[in-house]
């Protein structure tokens, strides 16, 4: 009983760091549709979500499968548990990659206001915050997922960055104003994507150490 369990949990961490590399990959592909202004990359966004959608509806599956079936208890649960939740996070985080794609296609050619060189540094950031976090969840690792979590500050900087130096411009040139906004928002998607994974962070913590925390 014990052994097939733990072959169901290893199908159920590959499935899970398979999402994590789609997400990732979708962020990535996201922005720099976005930085290069390629609206077929930006199409592209919106199919590969539609993938990252149907593997979240096969892990769900697993874990209420390996509930009904298998009655795991104590740390089991809770990383049956965790992954639930995780999945609803890398999910969010492939809708944040099809807001910034949107963007990508109201832009269109129109010339972007400034090379974009703070946003790119952070889906780098965030994309490195997913890759650990799930690690950590695979590796049951605490200190992994702590470190994860502390790159949030990182992409919270860039973010105030991003802020001030849209705002900058905007002021000299109202024509920017539309583009600005937009751009703003892009950066907003952003810091969500790294708090998302923040999150993924706290529930592995839980998963690990039974114990709740809030990492700010």
């Amino acid at each position: 009983m014990r052994e097939h369990l733990d072959q169901k949990i290893s199908t159920l961490n590959h499935d899970l760091i398979k999402m994590g590399a789609q997400v990732e990959a979708i962020i990535d592909l996201a922005v720099n549709a976005l930085k290069n202004q390629d609206l077929e990359a930006a199409k592209k966004v919106y199919k590969d979500d539609d993938a990252i959608d149907e593997l979240e509806i096969i892990i769900e599956k697993e874990c209420l499968n390996l509930i009904a079936l298998q009655q795991p208890l104590a740390k089991d649960l809770r990383r049956i548990a965790a992954a639930l939740k995780i999945i609803t996070d890398l999910e969010r985080i492939g809708d944040h990659a099809v807001n910034i794609a949107k963007i990508t296609l109201e832009i269109g050619n129109t010339p972007l206001m400034k090379p974009l060189i703070d946003i790119p540094k952070m889906a780098e950031i965030a994309q490195q915050m997913i890759k650990l976090s799930l690690d950590a969840f695979v590796n049951q690792d605490v200190e992994l997922a702590k470190k994860a979590a502390a790159m949030d500050e990182q992409v919270d900087e860039l973010y105030d960055l991003v802020i001030k130096e849209v705002l900058a411009l905007i002021t000299k040139n109202n024509e920017f104003l539309d583009q600005g906004v937009k751009l703003l928002f892009v950066g907003r998607y952003l810091e969500r994507v790294a708090d998302h994974t923040t999150n993924i962070c706290e529930r592995v913590i839980y998963m690990v150490t039974g114990e709740k925390v809030e990492i700010n």
